[in-house]
């Protein structure tokens, strides 16, 4: 028999989960954006014992901590998918806030409006969702599921998007195992151990109530771009 979370430990919204990811994620960018590509590229090579390795320790903390944020959007993909009333807007707004988020993406991290070799996130999780569509509109063509699968992990890792193929398979786990909580959570948090300092949130997420809290439904899609157009502007500031 599966072991159950107690429900009184039950104490995250949606709402409250979305904003540690969107907290987490500010400050994995900011350390990639500023404290990498400002301070610590330009003066390498960095020897121990300096301020400026005392510095990179510091950026690969604050790294680990941002790795809490994506199986958070994941997990709230997968939940989402499940309920909302229409997966095409969704799929739609997915898709508008990749675009959108493109530029800003590359001038933050790669000081350029247009940088091919790598594509921001919002594809990886339009990616999984198309997954999730058509792994149900195709539920009784196992052979259809399969092959579609395969290309959208194929389209992952081809047009390199953050966390790639990775990220799509994760998506996948969250929803395939939506009923079963805690084999969802060690499947997924197995999944994810290339990059390990995520595992840390699989245990937040053993916390979700299912609820949805207080809406911020929009907020989300409009921080996403804007705070990579915020760093890039820092970035040229400094």
């Amino acid at each position: 028999m599966i072991p159950s979370i107690p429900q009184k430990i039950k104490l995250l919204d949606a709402n409250i989960l979305k904003i540690i990811a969107v907290v987490t994620m500010l400050i994995d960018h900011t350390a990639l954006a500023i404290l990498m590509n400002r301070i610590l590229l330009p003066a390498a090579p960095i020897s121990r014992g300096t301020g400026l390795y005392r510095l990179y320790m510091l950026y690969k903390v604050l790294r680990g901590v941002g790795r809490t944020a994506f199986p958070i959007f994941c997990f709230m993909l997968a939940e989402g998918f499940y309920h909302t009333k229409d997966r095409q807007k969704y799929a739609l707004r997915l898709l508008i806030a990749a675009i959108v988020s493109e530029v800003p993406f590359d001038l933050a991290f790669y000081d350029t409006p247009m940088y091919t070799g790598y594509q921001n996130v919002c594809f990886t999780l339009l990616l999984g969702f198309l997954l999730l569509w058509e792994w149900e509109y195709f539920k009784n063509k196992w052979y259809i599921q399969v092959v579609l699968g395969l290309l959208l992990g194929f389209t992952a890792w081809f047009f390199k998007t953050d966390y790639s193929w990775h990220g799509v398979l994760l998506i996948f786990i969250f929803y395939l195992l939506h009923d079963f909580r805690i084999p969802q959570l060690i499947c997924g948090a197995i999944s994810m151990l290339w990059e390990w300092p995520s595992v840390f949130s699989f245990i937040l997420l053993l916390f979700y109530n299912g609820k949805k809290g207080h809406q911020l439904k929009y907020f989300f899609y409009i921080f996403y771009p804007a705070h990579l157009f915020l760093l890039w502007i820092l970035y040229v500031c400094l």
